[in-house]
This record gives C-alpha cells, sequence and structure tokens, in this order.
C-alpha cells in the first residue's frame, strides 16, 4: 500500500477512527497489530508469512538468550537468530545475483548457465529483518529485556508507518513508548486524550504533508527528466551529466526522507516517536558527518552491530579502522540491492569515509582549525556534497559503461557549453524544480524547527497553509503514484 495513493489515506482514517471510538487496552494492541499485518498483506501478500517467521524466530530465541546462563550457549542462540534472519534474506534478495555471476564464471569455461529462480523480492524485507535482528543482538549484549509478550513484539516488528521502507526501529526505543500508551489506557481518562494529543495531531499532520510535498511535488516531477538523462548517458555532456546527478540526488532524498516524514508523522499521531531519519545531509561538512544525517536508521545500525563489532580491539590501528569502514560500507551497499553498482556505490563511500577518518586522526589540530572558519566549512560543504554527488551515479546507474561514461564526464569537465541553453530551455520545469527545492532546504536548515512552528499556527493559518501546499502537490500531480525508491530495498 503506497503512502500516496487515495487507498492509504482512507486506511488511516479508518485506524484512526476505530481508535478513537473504542475503549479497550487489548482491543488496541490487538487491532494495531492487525492493521499492521493487512498493511503487508495489501502491498506483498502471501510473502508476509516471511515477516511472521522472523517475528516467531526471534522472539524465541531472545527469550532463551535472556534465560541461559552459559555464555557459549548465548553465542549459539545468538547464532541461530543471526542465520536464520540472515538466510531468509539471502535466499531472497541475493540467490539470483549470485546465481547471475556464477553463470558468468562458467560462461568462461563452458559449463552450462543455471537457470534463474526469479524469486520476488519481499517488500521490507531488509528493513524489518534489520529490526528483528538488533532485538536478540541486544539481548544478548544485555542491554533490552526481552519483550513482554509475543504480541508486543510482534507489534514492534510490523508497526505499520516504518514496516516497509523504515526508519528502522530499535526495540529499546520503541517497547517502553507501547508498554506506556497501553498502561495508561486503564485509566479513567478519556482516550482522545491518550491516543491522539491535539499537539501531536497538528505536528503530525504538518510532517505528514511536508512528506507527501517531497514526494509528490519534487520527487516524482523530477523523475522524468533523471530517468531521461541516465537511461542511456552515452553522448551527454558535463552540463547535463552534473544537472542529471543533482537531479537524482535530490529525487532520492526528497522521495526516502518524503517516505520517512510521512512514517514519523503518521506514528506522532498514534502517540509514538520515530527517530528522524535525515538531517538535513545536504549540509553535512564531511563524509563522517554525512552519514551522522543521512539514512540515520540504517547508519546508525551498521555502526553498532557491524563496524564496532569489528573495530573494537583494533581501533589504535589506522589499517583496520580503514578496513573495517570499507567493510561496513559494503555491506551497506549490498544491502540496498543485490547488484554491483550498489557494490561500488558502497565501497566509495566506505573509501572516502575511511581516508577522511584515518586522515582526521593525523592531522587533527590544522584540520579542526580550518574547518571552524566559514570559508573552511562551505568549501567542507562544497567538498562533501561533490563526492556524495558522484557516489549518486553509481547508485543511479547499473549499466558499467553508462557509469564510467557518466563519472568521466562529472569528475573532467568537458566545457562544451553550445546546447546549453537549448538543454535548460527544454528541461526548465525539472531545472526550476531543482532551484525552488534548494531555496526551501536552505530556509529550512536555517529554521530546524520550522515545522513545529507551523504546527503551532493559529488553526486558521494552520488550515490556510495546508491548503497551498495540498494545492501545489494537487496541481502538479499526473495521477499515477510512483513506488517509493526504496521500496525496492
Amino acid at each position: 500500500m503506497l503512502f500516496n495513493t487515495i487507498e492509504f489515506v482512507i486506511f488511516f482514517v479508518f485506524v484512526l477512527g476505530v481508535l478513537v471510538t473504542i475503549k479497550n487496552k487489548k482491543f488496541h494492541h490487538l487491532f494495531l497489530l492487525v492493521v499492521s499485518y493487512f498493511f503487508l498483506y495489501y502491498t506483498n501478500n502471501y510473502l508476509i508469512t516471511l515477516l511472521i517467521f522472523s517475528t516467531l524466530l526471534d522472539y524465541f530465541i531472545g527469550n532463551q538468550i535472556w534465560k541461559a546462563k552459559i555464555l557459549s550457549r548465548k553465542k549459539i542462540l545468538l547464532a541461530l537468530s543471526i542465520a536464520g534472519n540472515l538466510s531468509l534474506l539471502g535466499y531472497f534478495k541475493y540467490t539470483d545475483f549470485a546465481i547471475t555471476e556464477f553463470n558468468e564464471l562458467f560462461r568462461t569455461v563452458g559449463i552450462d548457465a543455471i537457470p534463474l529462480l526469479e524469486i520476488a523480492l519481499p517488500v521490507g524485507i531488509s528493513f524489518y529483518t534489520f529490526q528483528s535482528l538488533s532485538y536478540t543482538i541486544d539481548i544478548y549484549r544485555g542491554k533490552l529485556e526481552p519483550s513482554k509478550s509475543l504480541g508486543e513484539f510482534a507489534l514492534f516488528v510490523a508497526f505499520f508507518p516504518s514496516l516497509v521502507a523504515g526508519p528502522i526501529l530499535r526495540a529499546s526505543n520503541f517497547l517502553p513508548q507501547l508498554r506506556e500508551k497501553l498502561s495508561e489506557i486503564n485509566s479513567s481518562t478519556n482516550l482522545k486524550q491518550i491516543l491522539i494529543h491535539n499537539a501531536n495531531l497538528k505536528l503530525g499532520i504538518t510532517i505528514m504533508i511536508s512528506g507527501f510535498f517531497k514526494k509528490m511535488f519534487f520527487a516524482d516531477n523530477l523523475a522524468p527528466f533523471v530517468d531521461e538523462l541516465f537511461f542511456n548517458p552515452i553522448g551527454l555532456d558535463s552540463f547535463a551529466i552534473i544537472l542529471g546527478t543533482i537531479g537524482f540526488g535530490i529525487q532520492i532524498y526528497c522521495d526516502f526522507s518524503g517516505y520517512s516524514d510521512i512514517a514519523i508523522g503518521a506514528a506522532l499521531i498514534l502517540g509514538f516517536k520515530i527517530p528522524a531519519n535525515f538531517n538535513f545531509p545536504m549540509f553535512a561538512t564531511s563524509p563522517s558527518d554525512y552519514w551522522t544525517r543521512w539514512h540515520i536508521s540504517l547508519s546508525s545500525w551498521v555502526r553498532d552491530y557491524l563496524y564496532y563489532p569489528l573495530v573494537f580491539k583494533h581501533r589504535r590501528s589506522s589499517l583496520i579502522v580503514f578496513l573495517c569502514l570499507l567493510a561496513s560500507m559494503l555491506v551497506m551497499g549490498l544491502w540496498h540491492g543485490a547488484s554491483w553498482n550498489f557494490i561500488i556505490w558502497g565501497g566509495l563511500h566506505g573509501i572516502f569515509l575511511a581516508i577522511f577518518t584515518v586522515l582526521r586522526k593525523k592531522y587533527t589540530k590544522p584540520t579542526e582549525s580550518f574547518f571552524k572558519t566559514k570559508f573552511g566549512k562551505i568549501f567542507s560543504i562544497i567538498a562533501t556534497q561533490y563526492l556524495v554527488f558522484f557516489t549518486f551515479i553509481a547508485f543511479r546507474i547499473e549499466n558499467f559503461d553508462h557509469m564510467l561514461y557518466a563519472m568521466q564526464k562529472y569528475v573532467f569537465f568537458d566545457f562544451q557549453t553550445d546546447g546549453i541553453s537549448s538543454f535548460v530551455l527544454e528541461h526548465k520545469f525539472p531545472i526550476c524544480l531543482m532551484i525552488l527545492f534548494v531555496i526551501l532546504h536552505f530556509v529550512s536548515y536555517n529554521n530546524s524547527n520550522l515545522r513545529q512552528r507551523i504546527a503551532s499556527l493559529k488553526l486558521s493559518h494552520w488550515i490556510i497553509f495546508l491548503t497551498i501546499i495540498i494545492t501545489a502537490i494537487i496541481f502538479f500531480y499526473d495521477a499515477n503514484p510512483r513506488d517509493f525508491i526504496y521500496f525496492k530495498f
């Protein structure tokens, strides 16, 4: 079920209506779980069984890890959880990719090709697998007590706003909110005041509308421009390649942060606070800073559950730090999809991140003094974004020859200016969209609590604001809802 469809609006209004109308603690818990399962079933049909399997596996293993007294038994149980989750993810997401690569190898030695299994990719499997897996790892580390009931844990894994494309939730953040919310329902306080606070309602709607605006106004209207340029970039000049790369960077940001905003806003209306997934990544001042701002729930997951364990005992070695960062980012690239372009994307980020980390460690004082200056900060933002947008070429283009051509044109500017005016005139709408995005993004960056301020407006002014945004969305909407890019992952 796409967020940017009338079906979701009807679904969400129905959920709110039922929760406000029926005042029963156990019903609320069960109802949220049922509608979350329905949400995935509507999107993914019978593949919902994979979600149920992961839930049952990690719930029972989590309990057994908590009860185990011997460390070796805890390790065996944790290994079962990791193997079970990653086996599912590996089979459904990477089997055909592995067969294709083996077939390429077999072809060189004259062995017959293995037929592809053509396995359907379950929507959201990368997200809920990592979400469920973090639960057992945290219990193993002693940072989390197991869930009090299967229903409670199942709702954490299947919570519909973040189910299919994140943000990736942590049980330590979500379960206490769920317990507090449901325990409050025992009181004599009116349910409406418990479940849907007025402040949460206004702010949640404001955040959701900003998400719809990013997705349906910016991302969806930039998509045809980006698709046209990168379907076959061979022959395009540097100006077109750079503009297309910027367009894709803005598209994917608006698409994914738009989804995250809708999820965060919907959860807030229901009374749950989901951590932010983006924090103005286009103002990052270094590769390291970028990954504290972009897809925060994934980057922090990889940091906490992969990078830190790998590097912990060898953090004084620059070589080990370099290799661990590179390995972590390669895994992050592979997480995004079973394709070499994602591995290249992750590898590039790993190289940039590792080089920056090692250099910062070696030249701490001179770099700190330079980047504290205004010029230094502006320079660092521009340099970081130049590298980030360069990696977007690998993320967007699967064909290696096309990717290499676009990268060459991006790095080595060809100064072909003859066709610039005609190119701009032909694509004036997407270019105007990009300029408008930069202006609005800069304004929003300078007013970090802008959405909170909008939600605090008088009701009449707030409604006028929403009307303007919704009108802009409808006016430029082509009545053909596009999938969110991260549905593929």
